[in-house]
């Protein structure tokens, strides 16, 4: 007879193969970290002996669950804010909070607390996406879970790195680290469409050919999102994501609630497996993705339940069950997503959608030993009808719940036992998890009256780009420098000009920032106001940094669009004092050796200081900003000014100085 480490017996085995081979009672044979055998239990105990032979006391045998997306350290942002909208719950309380709190202990416990609850719903394999992944990636591994670990790229700064050159560079390296583990498969995650830009998503998918590696991203999440890129682009996300190239690279694609046909036969001819997020899409109202097209069309879904801070849990048998049901609510087709399916999509299937169907997803002699048990014996599960074949899929989606599972096994190695977990102490991690809870607690009750909350929730707020390097130049002729500005070195894009009026929020908090109300009068060539438009701006520290240029370097910038009145604004703000400027502005957009910058030329009307040429430019990137800094001195001279004499004061700080008043 040939030997085993352990056999599986008196199981009804769902194999989840090709030809969804059920074995009634069935046997599986495991050797090492992989399946040996499986098939029906007379011809495997005749076959194979084991050291250990379990009697699964007919027992649902089955592959373990794939979470196909998921966030696994946000299970200690569990329950934070909910009934928001995204842009709120995203920009208003997460964001803030990872920023304050997330670091490598941080993802550490929040990845134990995940794996623990994961192994209770009989999720053997996820694919995460967050910051620290390295750190996910260990504590994963600890307690024997198989995961996608990506680590994620944005534009904002992140609780892991300043700018996203830097993120790129810990990818690279968790890369290196990770590449060829056993249970870890490392992964760049460049986070969304509406945080990354050209340069990210064409590093990101560089760095995923190189190294042969899955992209894990969000795409078309909410309708807003696909709006705003139909207005800047002129095109929808994906065939915007494919002019980047992101699509000749192995594409995780979660969410997908808002694309249509031609979207969803690029992800069929790409080979993209999307992740569905029945619970999340719901909780956050973003709409019902027609994964019953995508399935018709071949595309490969998989089933994820995001992260714990918007769905709450990780109950992947919650999570199956919920898909099935949407998909039929969905399309008024009670048909549609039936059981088999639904389970092929948390198993085989959603391995082909995360680009892991060589080593699991079902239970094929050769594939790791991802396995797990769950009993139908229980009250809410009885009776079992044996009339058609296919009832028995309908028993784990309908009916089945996480408690059932009673045994779990991964790359060989018990994780999970008569329903005790063996890697894991989930005592010591709820009371861990507590005491976070009570550190977040303070940090918000003492920031929820914070300028950047209230301007979040007016509405429509969104972060500028992180870096903006500017100077000013005290100028006695406009006219020289708009003459300027047809030298050949000079492309002009665009001319505005605007009448200003500024009123500028401070607050005796310093850290609270400076927050700017603004009326742009849009002027036409015959000199009538066209019109008005209302902004708010929030600037946080006013000058981060100077370089040698005599150029400034600041950050953190939010801007909302401003639908209500000055007087609004300041009861809803309360500033502790104000300041007004009134200026006249012509704004050049130029291109200087094929690099953006924005030319203004101010007449300072309110108080009366002449004229001044602004030289400014924002990016995302550090290295780019230094490089720009360089270039505005350059420009400066040019344009016939002096940059000796540029000044790297905002003008609220020229006219306080002038005025004398602070």
């Amino acid at each position: 007879m040939k030997h085993s480490d352990v056999i599986f017996k008196n199981a009804i085995i769902l194999t989840m193969d090709d030809d969804y081979n059920i074995y009634n009672p069935g046997a599986v044979a495991v050797k090492g970290d992989s399946i040996l055998a499986v098939g029906k239990e007379k011809k495997i105990l005749e076959e194979y002996e084991a050291s250990e032979v379990l009697d699964c006391q007919m027992k649902i045998l089955l592959p373990g669950l794939i979470n196909a997306h998921t966030h696994v350290p946000m299970t200690l942002l569990r329950g934070l804010a909910d009934d928001l909208r995204l842009d709120v719950w995203l920009m208003g309380y997460m964001m803030p909070v990872e920023r304050e709190f997330v670091s490598p202990e941080f993802v550490r416990l929040g990845t134990k607390l995940a794996c623990a609850e994961s192994i209770r719903s009989g999720v053997t394999t996820f694919v995460d996406m967050y910051y620290y992944e390295s750190d996910i990636a260990e504590a994963t591994a600890e307690a024997g879970l198989r995961a996608i670990c990506s680590q994620s790229i944005l534009k904002f700064p992140t609780p892991d790195a300043t700018y996203y050159e830097e993120s790129l560079a810990v990818a690279e390296d968790f890369i290196q680290t990770w590449k060829g583990h056993p249970l870890i498969v490392p992964s760049v995650a460049p986070h969304a469409i509406y945080t990354c830009t050209d340069e990210i998503w064409q590093a990101c998918t560089a760095l995923a050919l190189k190294y042969d590696i899955p992209i894990h991203t969000h795409i078309s999440e909410t309708a807003g999102e696909v709006e705003n890129v139909r207005k800047e682009f002129g095109m929808p996300v994906v065939p915007y994501l494919k002019k980047q190239g992101i699509f000749d690279a192995k594409v995780i694609a979660a969410h997908c609630v808002h694309i249509d046909e031609g979207e969803m036969r690029t992800f069929q001819h790409a080979g993209t497996g999307v992740a569905h997020n029945p619970s999340s899409n719901l909780k956050l109202a973003s709409g019902f993705a027609n994964i019953t097209r995508m399935l018709e069309l071949k595309v490969n879904v998989g089933i994820g339940t995001d992260g714990p801070a918007s769905n709450n849990d990780l109950d992947m048998i919650e999570e199956i069950r919920l898909a099935s049901m949407v998909a039929k609510a969905a399309s008024g087709n009670p048909t549609a997503l039936p059981a088999r399916q639904t389970l092929a999509m948390a198993t085989s299937m959603g391995a082909k959608a995360v680009h892991l169907d060589h080593l699991t997803g079902s239970i094929v002699p050769g594939k790791r030993a991802d396995i797990i048990l769950l009993g139908i014996n229980k009250i809410h599960n009885s009776p079992n009808f044996q009339r058609d074949p296919n009832g028995i899929y309908s028993q784990v989606i309908y009916a089945a719940k996480s408690t059932d599972i009673s045994h779990m096994m991964v790359n060989g190695q018990w994780l999970m036992r008569d329903s005790e977990l063996l890697t894991l102490n989930e005592e010591e991690l709820i009371e861990q998890a507590q005491t976070y809870a009570q550190k977040i607690d303070k940090f918000l009750i003492a920031r929820e009256q914070s300028v950047l909350s209230k301007l979040i929730a007016i509405g429509g707020a969104m972060e500028e780009e992180s870096f903006e390097v500017q100077a000013k130049v005290h100028i006695t002729d406009p006219d020289a420098i708009i003459t300027a500005l047809d030298k050949e070195e000079i492309k002009i894009t665009y001319t505005r000009h605007y009448h200003e009026y500024d009123t500028y929020f401070f607050f005796d908090d310093e850290d609270q920032g400076r927050l700017r109300y603004r009326e742009d009068e849009f002027i036409n060539e015959s000199h009538e106001t066209e019109f008005v438009r209302g902004r708010l701006t929030l600037v946080g520290v006013s000058r981060e940094e100077q370089f040698d240029q005599d150029v400034m370097l600041s950050r953190s910038r939010y801007y909302a669009p401003a639908t209500h009145s000055l007087r609004f604004y300041r009861e809803y703000f309360d500033p502790s004092r104000e300041l007004d400027i009134e200026k006249d502005r012509l704004r050049f957009k130029i291109q200087y050796k094929g690099v953006d910058f924005y030319i203004n030329i101010d007449t300072l009307v309110n108080p009366d200081l002449g004229h001044f040429l602004e030289v400014k430019s924002r990016t995302w990137s550090r290295e780019d900003a230094e490089r720009k800094s360089r270039m505005i001195a350059e420009l400066i001279e040019y344009l016939g000014a002096s940059s000796e004499k540029a000044e790297t004061e905002d003008y609220t700080e020229i006219v306080e100085n002038f005025t004398g008043n602070k």
